[in-house]
């Protein structure tokens, strides 16, 4: 009766948040790590990045109570069995109202993970002392990020964010996807080698999917690129400037 209580104080006094919800793996181990997790993924994203594959959840829109009131009656139903709840989207920075959805999951006794590209670093500070680790998306480095990303200006609210991450002490870890049409196999390096200066203990690489690319052009083979042997001999050169990296494809 007790539980049953606070699960619907919660509720109530979270009862206003409005977020688009896109969509919902209801567990997974890969999206946080070393723990049980639910993703939620956000509908909207300012950046255009040719290899998303997830070219439906661009488009902003406003979100209804509903939707949020839906992903709580489901945590309800979790808890003591998923361990972590991570935000993911499009970019869930992008809306304002993501700040009480993530204490209302800590208030539900959750971990709480984000997945984030920094395009909004004011909020992620906000965020930061409410999260449990973050995944950091790094396009690319200095306006290779905005050409990679199709918009200008974002490489230096990126860095405004890593610098709050990395001030934080919160745990996170820092990825680039990699399409060959964007990256040269020295980029990687020059990338990986820049993270690793900054304080950059967690990094992973990975290779973009090529179906349904936000741009088709991303869909088609690229001529000469690197191959599964080159990365993994690049992930040996680079694991003496970190405490752990990984390539997943």
């Amino acid at each position: 009766m007790a539980m049953q209580t606070k699960l619907d104080a919660t509720r109530e006094k979270f009862s206003s948040v409005r977020l688009p919800v896109a969509g919902l793996v209801p567990m997974t181990t890969l999206d946080y790590p070393n723990h049980l997790a639910c993703v939620v993924f956000f509908q909207g994203c300012p950046l255009r990045c040719g290899y998303c594959h997830n070219p439906t959840m661009i488009q902003p829109r406003r979100g209804e109570p509903q939707e949020w009131q839906a992903i709580m009656e489901f945590l309800s139903t979790r808890q003591n069995l998923l361990e972590a709840v991570v935000f993911s989207g499009g970019e869930p920075t992008l809306h304002a109202d993501l700040l009480s959805a993530v204490k209302a999951v800590k208030a539900l006794g959750f971990k709480t993970g984000l997945h984030t590209a920094g395009p909004y670093p004011e909020r992620l500070s906000r965020l930061l002392p409410h999260l449990d680790w973050v995944g950091l998306d790094v396009k690319g480095h200095g306006k290779a990020f905005d050409r990679i990303c199709g918009r200008q200006g974002i490489w230096q609210l990126h860095a405004r964010s890593l610098e709050a991450l990395l001030d934080s002490g919160l745990n996170f870890e820092c990825r680039t996807t990699i399409h060959w049409k964007d990256f040269q196999l020295d980029d990687v390096e020059r990338l990986a080698m820049s993270l690793a200066d900054c304080g950059v203990r967690h990094y992973a690489l990975q290779i973009a999917r090529s179906e349904q690319c936000f741009d088709p052009t991303y869909s088609k083979p690229v001529a000469n690129a690197p191959s599964t042997t080159q990365m993994n001999a690049l992930i040996s050169r680079l694991k003496p400037y970190f405490d752990q990296i990984e390539l997943r494809l």
